[in-house]
């Protein structure tokens, strides 16, 4: 099992929210991220002067078995890219054990409901 961890932009959310379901994955975690940039120049925006130097971001959390690893990140890839500075990241590390709080069940059959597609 692989944790996923991803920062995008705000304004593509919907697009990956889209794009995950139409590969399977419809359950995750989201909210809202502010991070710095290495971009430290001042935008002026309707008569404001805009700090870049604070990014806001929404960072998603999936946890995914193995085998849909691979079509998960392309999904994010796909459907995050404007091909600009400031796209996002993502992180994958090792899952050691998951847990279903409800009946105790346990291991990667935790992240699905049986019955349903895989």
């Amino acid at each position: 099992m692989k944790k996923i961890e991803a920062i995008i932009r705000k304004s593509k959310f919907e697009d990956v929210k889209k794009a995950l379901h139409e590969v399977g994955i419809d359950f995750f975690t989201y909210w809202d991220a502010t991070g710095v940039g290495r971009s430290t120049e001042k935008m002026i925006f309707r008569g404001q002067t805009l700090d870049t130097s604070k990014i806001n971001r929404t960072m998603l959390s999936i946890v995914v078995r193995d085998h849909n690893l691979k079509k998960t990140v392309d999904a994010i890839l796909t459907s995050a890219r404007t091909g600009e500075l400031g796209d996002g990241k993502i992180f994958i590390s090792d899952m050691e054990e998951v847990y279903r709080i409800r009946n105790g069940e346990k291991g990667p059959e935790a992240l699905f409901i049986k019955g349903e597609e895989e």
